[in-house]
């Protein structure tokens, strides 16, 4: 199975929690650091699509963000 595969056995509420967890991990205060700002975080997100996101999950969480 190529990776391909692999990624469409993924259930696409599980590829969009894993977007929604990274923008609430980042955009959130830690007693070790400050959140980032919503603009950085929409920018390495969408850096990661296609790398460590599927586009498709990437694009309908910032569809939903924006609605």
């Amino acid at each position: 199975m190529d990776g391909i595969q692999a990624a469409n056995q993924i259930p696409l509420a599980a590829r969009l929690f894993a977007v929604a967890d990274v923008w609430d991990a980042l955009r959130s205060d830690r007693p070790y650091r400050q959140g980032w700002p919503e603009a950085t975080v929409h920018t390495y997100i969408r850096s990661l699509a296609g790398t460590h996101f599927e586009p498709k999950a990437v694009d309908l969480f910032f569809q939903v963000m924006h609605e």
